[in-house]
């Protein structure tokens, strides 16, 4: 019986832009002005990832861009982004049906398959489930060129993997390895939870449900502070799992709500409640949005500046923080009532349309091929700021493809 409650709680696991139908708002209708610049979006997004295809090369995988230089940079595939070029080809594929994107994707899986057995990091998910996840979803359990092994066979043994990090008395898979961290967990994590609840549906191993909802259920104890708003890091003792710290690596400060975590916190909990349909994660994600939706520093693009704690100058816009913010509130818009649904996918539209805009959105050719501009990586770090990312373009494909989807019988 256990089983069969973990098998339909997971059934829409394998539909990453059409959200599951448990108490889905269907009074939620697309805009037809705003499908026809979506439609226009994705049209000349796949343009740009041909550009971007022609630059990247053949061992490696796109990063970012610095325009002032002319300069791709890339990672090998142990990177955490590195599943997000591959994901984003195979939506793009998804929309146009491009076999070029299609065999673009799939030759860069050849480069991320070993990444299977990689059990020194917590980032499996963005990684394996972003790239190999879509290719199952849209192709099946096709064999990768020189591959004995299934994208379903990957994708478990990427799961297993992800699994070792977890630890019992802590309640949270561990982020980092390094000093002077003990075990340090970091709201990102949440997004990397997707991979263990595809795992329990594909198998019946109610195991990888078990460590994703501990992690969630201990982050949401000890990242969220009484307003919601989200630590970036939680140090453990991994001996009594007590609290060490609160802090940030890539925020403004320990107490400041770095706006991508918030972000992280929001898709998180909302796949969550997907995948478990208890309802506490659905009033996290809610609370969460509302932090967000009425913090004073939101601007009133709802384009989000890096933290919502950092001084207005340098007054950095942050649009990976929006496309993971808009593909969230579209899914969360489903499982809410209707005037609240309308008001989270008003946002989303805005953000999209704003995002659309040249100021967010470059010609076809330029910026190095990326879909996006002005996004904000690692500040205190000097790294990657202002510049396009991978992720950005990721999630905001993501939310324009769920946008399509809205309106439409999934039955």
């Amino acid at each position: 019986m256990h089983r069969t409650i973990l098998f339909i709680a997971c059934l829409g696991l394998l539909l990453p832009v059409a959200p599951a139908n448990a108490q889905k708002n269907q009074q939620l209708q697309p805009k037809p002005a705003l499908l026809h610049l979506i439609d226009g979006n994705l049209r000349q997004a796949v343009n740009q990832y041909k550009v971007l295809m022609g630059r990247v090369p053949a061992d490696r995988l796109p990063k970012t861009y610095y325009a002032n230089a002319d300069k791709l940079e890339t990672s090998d595939a142990g990177w955490w982004t590195s599943g997000f070029y591959p994901g984003t080809l195979f939506y793009l594929y998804e929309f146009s049906e491009d076999t070029t994107l299609l065999h673009e994707a799939q030759r860069r899986l050849s480069l991320l398959e070993k990444e299977q057995y990689d059990k020194g990091t917590h980032d499996l998910g963005f990684m394996m489930y972003c790239s190999f996840g879509n290719a199952l979803r849209l192709i099946g359990k096709k064999l990768l060129p020189q591959s004995a092994a299934p994208y379903d066979s990957i994708l478990l043994t990427s799961a297993r993997s992800l699994s070792t990090r977890f630890h019992p008395i802590v309640g949270c898979i561990k982020s980092w390895d390094s000093k002077p961290w003990h075990y340090p967990v970091i709201i990102d994590n949440m997004m990397n939870l997707e991979l263990l609840f595809w795992a329990t549906h594909i198998t019946g191993d109610s195991s990888f449900y078990k460590i994703a909802v501990a992690h969630a259920n201990t982050t949401m104890r000890n990242h969220y502070r009484p307003d919601y708003s989200s630590f970036h890091v939680v140090d453990y003792d991994s001996v009594t799992g007590a609290i060490i710290a609160q802090k940030t690596a890539q925020g403004y400060s320990d107490s400041s709500a770095w706006a991508r975590g918030q972000s992280w916190g929001l898709y998180g909990y909302t796949m969550v409640y997907r995948n478990t349909h208890d309802p506490k994660y659905l009033q996290q994600a809610q609370h969460i949005a509302h932090f967000i939706l009425t913090n004073p520093a939101l601007p009133a693009d709802k384009i989000p500046v890096w933290d919502y704690n950092a001084p207005a100058y340098p007054p950095l816009r942050d649009a990976s923080a929006a496309a993971v913010m808009a593909s969230a509130l579209i899914e969360l818009s489903h499982y809410v009532p209707s005037e609240e649904g309308r008001g989270y996918l008003e946002v989303a539209e805005k953000i999209i349309v704003n995002l659309s805009d040249n100021t967010y959105k470059p010609v076809v050719g330029s910026n190095g091929g990326f879909i996006l501009r002005h996004s904000v990586g690692h500040f205190p770090a000097h790294s990657e700021v202002d510049v396009p990312l991978t992720y950005a373009d990721y999630y905001f494909v993501e939310a324009m493809l769920r946008y399509r989807e809205l309106g439409k019988d999934h039955k």
